[in-house]
C-alpha cells in the first residue's frame, strides 16, 4: 500500500490525470484518422450520395423516433439527479429543458462535462440552484450514464464476445472475461449501495449516493437509453449481410465510448472509424450513408433544435427583465 501510495503521488506530480486524458485523447483521434484514410481515401461519394438516396424513408423515420426516444429518456437523468440531491421542487419540464439541451450541446461541441454543465447551470440557477448543486446534477446524470454502459457492454462482451472482437481485436475469450468482469463489478457497487447510505466528496461538495434500489432505476434508465440509440443505428446500417441487434449494439456503444473519450465534437472520425473496422462486412459506401443519417438525425437536428430552444428561452427572459425593469 506504501508503494502504491508512493506512485500515485509521483504520477499526480509528474504527470497528472489532466495530461494523461489529453495524451489518450490525442492517440485516440491519431488513430482515428489513419483508420479513416485507409477505409475511405478511396471511397466513391457518388454511391454514399445515391445510398442516402435510396435509404427506405420508413427506416430514416424509425431511426428518428428511436432517436427521440433516446433523448427523452435523457430527460429522465436529470429529472433523478435532481430528486436524489433533494431538489423535488424542480419540475420535470424544467429537467427535461436542461437535459435535453445540455446533452444536445456536449454532444457536439465536446468536453460535455464543461459544455453541458454550463448550459444547465445557466438553466438551473433560475430556480435557485448554484454551482455545487449544478455539480452534483452532472455527477449523479454522469453515474447513470456509466452505470448503463457497464450493464449493457458487460452483458454484451460477456454474451457475444465476437462483437466487441471485431472493434478491439482482442481474443474472444479476454473479451467475455472483461464482460463478466463488469457485470461482477457492477453487482458489486449494487451491493456496496444497498443497505448502509454512501457519501463521497470532501467538505462543501458532499454527494450521497443513490441506494441499491435507486441504483437499479438508474441502471434501467441508462439501459433504456442506450437501446434506443443502438436501436436507431441498427435501422440504419445495410440490410445484408444480415446482423443481429446484439452485435450491432455492443460496436455502437463502444464506438460511442471511444468518441467521448476523444473529446472530439460529437466524436467525429472516432465514432465513424471505429464503426468502419468493427462492421467491415457491410459495403463502404452503404455504411457511410447509414452513418451519415444518424449523425444527421442523432446529432445535428437536436443540436440545432436546442439551439433554438435557449435562443427563445434567453429572449423572453430578456424581455420579461426589461418590462420588469420598466415597471
Amino acid at each position: 500500500m506504501t508503494w502504491l501510495r508512493a506512485f500515485g503521488r509521483f504520477f499526480e506530480q509528474k504527470i497528472g490525470l489532466h495530461r494523461l486524458g489529453i495524451a489518450l485523447s490525442l492517440i485516440i483521434v491519431a488513430i482515428a484518422a489513419v483508420v479513416l484514410y485507409r477505409k475511405l481515401h478511396n471511397i466513391n461519394v457518388g454511391k454514399v450520395l445515391t445510398a442516402m438516396a435510396t435509404v427506405e424513408y420508413r427506416d430514416v423515420v424509425i431511426s428518428a423516433l428511436f432517436v427521440a426516444a433516446g433523448y427523452f429518456t435523457l430527460t429522465f437523468y436529470d429529472l433523478f439527479a435532481l430528486r436524489t440531491i433533494g431538489r423535488k421542487d424542480v419540475p420535470y419540464r424544467v429537467a427535461a429543458l436542461a437535459g435535453f439541451t445540455s446533452y444536445s450541446v456536449g454532444h457536439n461541441v465536446g468536453a460535455s462535462v464543461f459544455t453541458g454543465g454550463a448550459v444547465r447551470y445557466r438553466i438551473y440557477s433560475a430556480w435557485g440552484l448554484d454551482a455545487i448543486e449544478v455539480a452534483k446534477i452532472c455527477f449523479i446524470a454522469g453515474l447513470t450514464f456509466w452505470l448503463g454502459n457497464v450493464a449493457v457492454l458487460g452483458f454484451g462482451f460477456a454474451y457475444h464476445p465476437q462483437a466487441a472482437s471485431d472493434i478491439d481485436q482482442l481474443p474472444l475469450w479476454l473479451n467475455r472475461s472483461l464482460g463478466i468482469a463488469a457485470l461482477m463489478v457492477l453487482a458489486g457497487y449494487v451491493a456496496w449501495v444497498w443497505r448502509t447510505p454512501r457519501v463521497i466528496g470532501r467538505q462543501n461538495w458532499q454527494v450521497q449516493l443513490p441506494n441499491g434500489r435507486l441504483t437499479l432505476l438508474q441502471i434501467v434508465i441508462g439501459i433504456i437509453d442506450l437501446t434506443f440509440c443502438a436501436a436507431a443505428m441498427y435501422v440504419l446500417v445495410p440490410n445484408t449481410p444480415h446482423m443481429q441487434f446484439v452485435d450491432v449494439a455492443v460496436i455502437f456503444i463502444t464506438a460511442t465510448l471511444l468518441g467521448f473519450a476523444s473529446h472530439s465534437p460529437g466524436g467525429l472520425g472516432v465514432f465513424d472509424a471505429a464503426m468502419l473496422i468493427a462492421l467491415w462486412e457491410f459495403d463502404a459506401e452503404e455504411l457511410l450513408a447509414g452513418l451519415l443519417i444518424f449523425r444527421l438525425l442523432y446529432y445535428i437536428t437536436p443540436f440545432a433544435l436546442a439551439l433554438a430552444i435557449l435562443g427563445i428561452r434567453e429572449f423572453m427572459l430578456h424581455f420579461t427583465e426589461r418590462r420588469n425593469g420598466g415597471d
